[in-house]
């Protein structure tokens, strides 16, 4: 069976296509975390698995899911109607545990997050998040559907799910500061400052630290060129904005697909919102290639 349920390094669920020797590394009880991505024989994530095995650390490294908030809220408060809840930075998805399943066609796997009474006391909606990783030819496609259930006979409606999402890939290059990006527009958000920046200048401090949103009109192409590798997040609306985040001196670039920019679901910028009964499918893909 190409999923299997390992101990080593750490306990964790692998799945390997036999045909390319392409694999994932899932560990649904953390968060759904991605903690490996093997392609074409490399291993495309930054994973940090001393810090990893303290499970009172943030995790550093994998693909964390940003659900049902990107970034932060003001005083880490979602209000609504039905009054004001506690919603820390990137929200709970990627601390809850999710269950996993094989993909019919078995070519990946479909991991699956629902409402409980925890994530109620976070985001009073009844929801079903399914995420679904498919290994194609040199790439990762990633598929999400959201639904937003309708509230059991005899429980008042709270009116439309508001969300945003996002992924937080951890991409392992040999040093940051050599790094290239493509795509990008000429200005973008400094995260750091929340304040208008020239994404020129953003770039050449890679190496030294960067947190920037921007959005871009198509692909956008991370070049390393001491791996003689490239990778592609390709992306469409409302799943099209891209965060760029580097922690040195960790050798990775996160290059993230967001829905909307911090505080989205307060400031109702680009925030999406879904009717009880109705679903909405994002998707995007990560493609390897190798440089001339």
């Amino acid at each position: 069976m190409p999923l299997q349920r390992c101990l080593e390094p750490y306990p964790h669920w692998q799945f390997d296509d036999p045909l390319s020797g392409d694999g994932l590394r899932i560990v649904p009880e953390r968060g759904g975390l991605v903690t490996g991505w093997r392609c074409g024989g490399r291993e495309m994530l930054y994973f940090d698995a001393e810090r990893f095995a303290d499970p009172a650390l943030s995790v550093r490294g994998g693909i964390p899911v940003l659900f049902p908030i990107c970034g932060n809220l003001p005083g880490d408060l979602l209000t609504l109607p039905a009054g004001s809840f506690h919603l820390p930075q990137h929200g709970f998805a990627r601390d809850r545990p999710w269950q996993l399943q094989e993909l019919a066609a078995g070519d990946g796997i479909v991991l699956v997050l629902e409402d409980s009474p925890e994530s109620r006391a976070q985001f009073p909606f009844a929801f079903r998040l399914e995420l679904e990783l498919r290994l194609e030819a040199s790439a990762l496609a990633i598929r999400v559907r959201l639904s937003h259930r309708a509230a059991p006979e005899g429980q008042e409606s709270l009116g439309p799910l508001p969300f945003s999402f996002g992924l937080h890939p951890y991409l392992a290059v040999v040093d940051p500061a050599a790094v290239q990006l493509e795509g990008l527009p000429d200005h973008c958000l400094d995260h750091l400052t929340m304040a208008a920046a020239t994404t020129a200048e953003q770039l050449m401090r890679l190496g030294q630290g960067v947190d920037l949103l921007a959005a871009p009109a198509g692909p956008v192409r991370l070049l390393d060129p001491l791996a003689g590798i490239a990778v592609t997040l390709e992306s469409r609306a409302p799943w099209d904005l891209t965060v760029i985040w580097t922690d040195p001196p960790r050798p990775m670039v996160c290059l993230e697909p967001w829905t909307g920019p911090r505080g989205a679901l307060a400031t109702g910028d680009r925030r999406l919102e879904l009717a009880a009964g109705q679903s909405q499918e994002l998707s995007c893909r990560y493609r390897v290639s190798t440089l001339a």
